[in-house]
């Protein structure tokens, strides 16, 4: 049994008990009838059994307890209430994007905007973000006030991080061409920001150094950079089949990924298609080609694995020799699809 599953086994339940703790037991989320139903309906507890398809794979707040645990050597269970938080913050996102982006389906299901109605399902995830708070502040039963203000402080500059990420890529939508800086700034705050605070404040509570603060930090910045990149890759050139979305969706959708954004820059076949207005579905497997042919796919494997090497070497500088750092390499490795 390798170090991560034996963390994963003891840490999954401990994660869903604390968000239930915080969500299901709130004094006043019951009084109002039919928000429990929505928010459990969204966090997967309405299912009886294996709950994983429809809850997803809590990276983040796994991220959080692996830091803690790799600096202090397994009294990860002090950091419960910040893993609680970074996974309903999350779960804020969530259900807010699936809105901006009319997706009906989140993890097999309905979202809840497609069940409820847009109105519902933004209130849905107001309640999330402010319950994200409540768990945050439940560290003083542990930590010290210094160790929950600065929790605090990083959870507050990483929720402008990540409206701010959305905000620009709902903006894009808007614009045929976008510059690669702008795609860059987007993915910080987007998927980068909460991952980086997910190891941040796991390395926080677990009382690291300073520097290993920064390096975790700094590892959980270019994973999630890393990951994105790849999520574009699979976007246009991925088998639908494993990936579980079609992958023409960005290039009809119009999405501004890393390939996309980078075949822009060379003005040249796919540029002056993209251009011209909207990509059809029957252009796709032959607009593909051409990303290919102007470097677009070699671009993004190259930036996917420099961040790859990045995350993997910040984890290293951290030098957290113990079955917790191990088990942070083996997580990163099996998000990025390496075997080393």
């Amino acid at each position: 049994m390798t170090s991560l599953h034996q963390f994963n086994l003891q840490m999954q339940p401990a994660i869903d008990q604390t968000m239930q703790r915080v969500v299901l037991s709130h004094p006043r989320i019951g009084q109002y009838r039919g928000l429990k139903d929505i928010l459990s309906y969204h966090l997967g507890w309405d299912v009886e059994g294996d709950r994983s398809e429809v809850q997803g794979k809590r990276i983040r707040p796994l991220l959080v307890l692996l830091s803690c645990a790799a600096c202090n050597d397994h009294r990860w269970e002090t950091a419960l209430p910040a893993a609680a938080a970074v996974e309903l913050l999350h779960n804020f996102s969530l259900i807010h994007d699936d809105i901006e982006d009319r997706s009906p389906l989140r993890r097999g299901r309905e979202t809840v905007w497609k069940k409820w109605g847009e109105a519902l399902a933004i209130n849905a995830g107001d309640a999330l973000f402010s319950l994200a708070f409540d768990a945050i502040y439940l560290l003083q039963e542990k930590c010290p006030e210094k160790i929950v203000l600065q929790s605090l402080q990083i959870m507050n500059t990483t929720c402008v991080q990540l409206t701010g990420g959305q905000h620009l890529d709902i903006s894009y939508e808007n614009e045929r061409f976008i510059c690669l800086e702008d795609y860059w700034k987007m993915i910080e705050g987007k998927t980068a920001a909460l991952i980086s605070a997910s190891t941040r404040i796991g390395a926080l509570i677990g009382g690291g150094s300073d520097r290993q603060q920064n390096d975790l930090a700094e590892f959980g910045r270019s994973l999630g950079i890393a990951f994105q990149i790849q999520d574009d890759w699979l976007g246009i050139w991925g088998d639908a089949a494993q990936t579980g979305k079609s992958n023409e969706s960005d290039l009809v959708s119009g999405k501004k990924s890393l390939p996309i954004v980078f075949a822009l820059q060379q003005k040249g076949k796919f540029s002056r298609r993209w251009l011209a207005g909207p990509i059809h579905t029957d252009e796709v497997r032959e607009v593909a080609q051409w990303l290919i042919e102007e470097g677009a796919q070699y671009y993004t494997e190259e930036q996917a694995e420099a961040y790859t090497r990045r995350a993997l070497h910040s984890l290293a500088d951290a030098k957290l020799d113990n079955n917790a750092g191990q088990a942070l390499h083996e997580l990163a490795l099996r998000l990025l699809k390496r075997s080393s």
